[in-house]
Formats: C-alpha cells, structure tokens, sequence
C-alpha cells in the first residue's frame, strides 16, 4: 500500500497577518509531487478562511475578503509569550479553532507520516503548537519539519520545534531521503499524466487565487535578503511550461487572479517574462496578475510596461526599499540614479495609474535614520506611486544578520520571536516613537492617490 501522509499548513501567531496571496506554495508543491507518485495525501490547512465548520463560532467575526481573493484570517486573540510581554499590542492566533484541526486529524486514519512546513521564523508558536497536537492524536507517527523556519534556524527547530525530523535541504530528494529514514518509500512516478507536479491548489477548500512561480533564487545578494541561502542557484522555467500552468489552473478551475512569487520576475525579461507575456496577450484570457514580492525597478522597460498593462496586471509592487543611492550600494546594488523614474515613466505610459503603483520602502534597518525614511516617502509620491512601509526583519544568514544582532537590544541569536517585525528588533525608543508618523506619510499619499490627486505630499 502506497504511504497516506498528512501535510499541514500551521496556524500564524503574530500581532497581524493578512492574506497577500499567502499560500505554503512549497508545502503544495510537495503535495502535488507526492501525489502524482500514487500517495494518499491529506492536507490540513489552518488558515483555511473557507473551512464552513468556523461559520457562526463566537465571538469570532467572518473574515472580510477583498477584490483579487486576498483578506483577513480568522483570528483569536491569544497570550502573549513571555519573550514579547513589553510590546503593548494584541498578540492573535490565526487560523481555524483548535478543535477543528484536530477533528480534521483525527479524520485521517493511520498516517505514515505527518509533514509540517514553516514559513517565518517567529512563527515557530504555531509550528510547535500544530506538532504537539499531531502527536497528542497520532502517536507514534512520525513527524517531519520543513520550510524556511526550519531551514534558517535549524538548530532552534531541533530543539524547540518537537518534531521527529527536521529537513533543512532544499529539493524533494531531501525529503524523500527523510521518509527513508521511517521506512515510507515515495513510489516512483507512475502513469501517463502529462502534469509534472503542479502545487496541489486543488487540495485547497476554495481556490480564491494562484501563486505562480516562473524562478527560484536570485542573482542578486541584497544584505537583508535570504533568498542566495534558501535557493543557492538562480533557475528559470521556461517561458511556454509557465503559460501551460497558467491556462490548466484557468480553464480546468476557472482561476482570474495569479500572484507572482518570484524573486527576479523581470530578470532577462527578453528570454523570459517577455515571451510569457506575449503569450498571455495572444490569449486573450482576461486574467489578473499580481506581484506582492515586487519586482525590480531597472527591469521595466517601455515594451515590459505595455506588456503587463495589456496582460491584465493590477497589483505592481516595487522594490525601491530607499531612495538613498549610497545606502543601495551597500545594501543591494539592484538601482541606479534616475532608474526609479524611468520606471515609473514607462508604467504611466503604458496606461497604469499612481495607485496601481506600489513602492516598498524598508524600515527599521540598523543604523538607518528616521530622516531618511522620510525623504523615501516623499521621493516615491512626488514621483507618482503609492509608498508602502515594509518592516525589516533580522534573518539568518543574511549579510546584514550580524549587523542586525550586534546593535539590537533584543537576543536574536537564541529566540527567533525576535525577529519580528512589527518588534523593529534592531531600532531604537525614539526611532519607534516616530513609526505613526511615517505610517501617517504615506496613509496621505495613498490616500491622495486614491481620490485621484496627481501630486504626492510635499511637507
């Protein structure tokens, strides 16, 4: 008998979370490759929002969905754990009640085994939560921990996560080598299916979007970024494998909205994105696009820009992270002088709106300036986008961790809910204290935009 294994998505305990087209694309990924090799899988989602046994729990309230299938989760506030007493904010579980995750355990009889993913590395609670209920209700069975919390903190995750094994390699080879371990073989592919391990969104309750990959990796090594540890190699799809994917979860289950989760969507556009844009156009499918990992600012020519207007992109985010030249070359060397605006011309151009346009701009970096910051809002309205505050997060095996570590007050080497971002780990109290107000900045601009100014603040 082939094995029948469980794979969760854990619950999130964080002070917020929203749905940005956030799904464990990798755990789906595995589901997919499992799958199509003749296991039974069963996947528990604890952040299903569709689950209909959550309907009518109080006081819990319906999470409010938006346009393009993104929203809230349902939430409970929850304690706090002693490390994050001091921060005078709610601290929430969100996802399915726990009842109801146990009931869809039980409801799987005799795993050969249980798969947990990890995203975040302060999300680790809900990791460790989610583990010790798998075991409480199938003892015995083992269980294995994946994902980029388990990747980046491996020895935390050894030690504190409660799993049997935790897999820190990249590819299912790795994982198939851990199953070995347990004596559950993963059959080789059998059958003639033309699909090779698609992510199973299908597994999924309601399929309100799709994360596409057309990459993994980056060629660039941006100081506050793990993706060169997570995806040691910069690897393409190619252009028509992608446009197959888009139109099988189209047509087959009528999906409108795709999120681009690549790290370098645009990089070579000429022998990638571009061809797979051309391709979407002469489809004609009337689709929906997003990029909430922003995409780089020096890629976007005219012809790019005229690309994505006609293909149906709606959500365009940025990465612009400061408008300090001399800061990008020491952190990412991924802009130049005047790339920023030639972007932003090509975008307009083309038929895009300021409010279409979103620019990230990191804060809460070590030894970055409040000032700073400031003159980044006002740059991205002046020039006609929407700025979006992005927290920095200390990582792991990023150049800037050990900047990071050596000026925080907080122990970020032993406790991972440190590196929350909402915390601001490597600021100071009166940097905090100046957080409303650059909240403030850019809540104006936006709004601004929204109502159809054309000028961004000017204070």
């Amino acid at each position: 008998m082939n094995p029948s294994l469980i794979l969760i998505n854990p619950w999130i305990y964080d002070f917020a979370a929203y749905d940005l087209w956030s799904k464990p694309l990798g755990l789906l990924y595995i589901a997919g490759y499992l799958r199509e090799r003749g296991c039974q899988v069963h996947l528990i989602d604890c952040l299903d929002v569709h689950h209909p046994q959550m309907k009518g729990h109080r006081p819990l309230t319906q999470p409010k969905r938006r346009a393009y299938g993104t929203g809230k989760f349902w939430r409970e506030v929850v304690a706090k754990p002693s490390p994050l007493q001091d921060i005078p904010r709610p601290y929430s579980r969100y996802g399915l009640l726990p009842e109801i995750v146990e009931q869809e355990l039980r409801s799987v009889a005799s795993p050969s085994a249980i798969l947990v993913t990890s995203l975040m590395t302060y999300w680790y609670p809900g990791v460790r939560e989610v583990i010790r209920l798998a075991k409480d209700i199938h003892p015995g069975v083992p269980v294995i921990l994946g994902g980029i919390y388990a990747r980046l903190c491996r020895e935390h995750a050894v030690t504190r996560s409660g799993a049997d094994r935790v897999v820190s390699e990249q590819g299912f080879e790795s994982l198939s080598i851990a199953l070995d371990e347990y004596g559950i073989h993963v059959p080789e592919k059998s059958g003639n299916g033309q699909i090779s391990a698609y992510p199973a969104f299908d597994l999924l309750r309601e399929i309100d979007y799709v994360c596409i990959m057309t990459s993994s990796g980056c060629p660039f090594r941006c100081q506050y970024c793990a993706s060169h540890f997570l995806y040691p190699e910069f690897s393409r799809r190619e252009p028509g494998e992608v446009l197959e994917e888009i139109v099988y979860w189209h047509r087959g289950s009528a999906v409108q909205d795709f999120a681009f989760y690549d790290d370098a969507l645009l990089v070579a556009s000429e022998r990638y994105a571009g061809p797979l844009l051309e391709g979407l156009v002469r489809l004609d499918l009337n689709l929906r696009f997003h990029t909430p990992n922003a995409i780089h600012v020096r890629e976007i020519t005219g012809e790019i820009a005229r690309l994505m207007r006609r293909t149906g992109f709606k959500t365009i985010r940025l990465g612009l992270e400061t408008s300090n030249m001399s800061t990008h070359r020491e952190l990412d060397n991924k802009i130049a002088n005047g790339d920023f605006e030639r972007a932003l011309h090509h975008l307009r151009r083309a038929g895009f709106s300021p409010r279409d346009i979103g620019a990230y701009i990191l804060i809460g970096l070590p030894e970055q300036s409040v000032d700073s910051i400031v003159e980044s809002i006002h740059f991205v309205g002046k020039n006609g986008a929407v700025p979006y505050l992005s927290e920095y997060s200390p990582i792991p095996h990023t150049a800037l961790w050990k900047k990071a570590v050596a000026c925080s007050s907080y122990d970020l080497l032993s406790e991972p809910l440190f590196h929350n971002n909402t915390v601001l780990p490597c600021w100071d109290e009166t940097q905090k204290k100046a957080l409303p107000r650059l909240k403030r900045l850019a809540s104006e601009i936006r709004e601004r935009y929204r109502n159809g100014k054309a000028s961004g603040s000017r204070r």
